[in-house]
């Protein structure tokens, strides 16, 4: 089973993440922020990845340090459940609509961490969710997971549909690219020899 357990504890938060990347798409996610714990639902469901996310952070501050650091985790998760990406398809992508929102997503887990975020938002919260804190948590993913995302929101009105879509987006592409392809099951999808960066 491609699967990792990581902990991560600083003075601000306290997180522990399981991912299963063979798995169904379970989630059981507690953050204490109830959007964010919406979205992290989403990328389990849609990329049929289990996971399992406990953060305790410094909310009476604000949700800054829980998002981010969630994504670190999550990311570190990621790449270590993925091991030396031996027969992984790598890249992917995806056109991802939510009613009158379309986003798009490319995802190359290539060892080398980079994202490029082109999406608007029209207000500053989501009921009580910073939007700023969207990109927060894909860049702290993308760094930490290693791997090369493009999201671009190409329109959209409304802001939790923004949101979703971009989850979504990330949740899709990560279920194809981390996916076996069998007529490369035994070899390293790079002409290097490793995706290690």
């Amino acid at each position: 089973m491609r699967s990792a357990i990581l902990s991560r504890k600083t003075r601000e938060t306290d997180i522990t993440a399981k991912v299963s990347l063979d798995g169904t798409g379970v989630s059981a996610v507690r953050t204490g922020v109830g959007f964010f714990d919406h979205m992290l639902d989403q990328i389990a469901r849609h990329s049929l990845v289990d996971i399992e996310l406990d953060a305790k952070g410094d909310l009476h501050i604000d949700q800054h340090h829980t998002v981010e650091d969630a994504g670190i985790v999550l990311g570190q998760a990621f790449r270590q459940a993925l091991g030396d990406m031996r027969g992984i398809t790598r890249y992917a992508d995806v056109l991802l609509p939510m009613d009158e929102t379309l986003t798009r997503v490319a995802l190359d887990i290539s060892g080398r961490p980079f994202l490029v975020f082109r999406t608007t938002f029209h207000h500053a919260k989501i009921g009580e969710f910073d939007t700023d804190l969207v990109r927060e948590f894909f860049q702290a993913f993308t760094m930490h997971a290693g791997v090369t995302l493009h999201v671009e929101t190409l329109y959209g009105l409304n802001d939790h549909h923004i949101a979703e879509s971009c989850f979504k987006g990330l949740a899709r592409a990560l279920g194809a690219a981390i996916a076996i392809d069998p007529r490369q099951k035994d070899r390293i999808p790079s002409t290097k020899g490793s995706l290690a960066g």
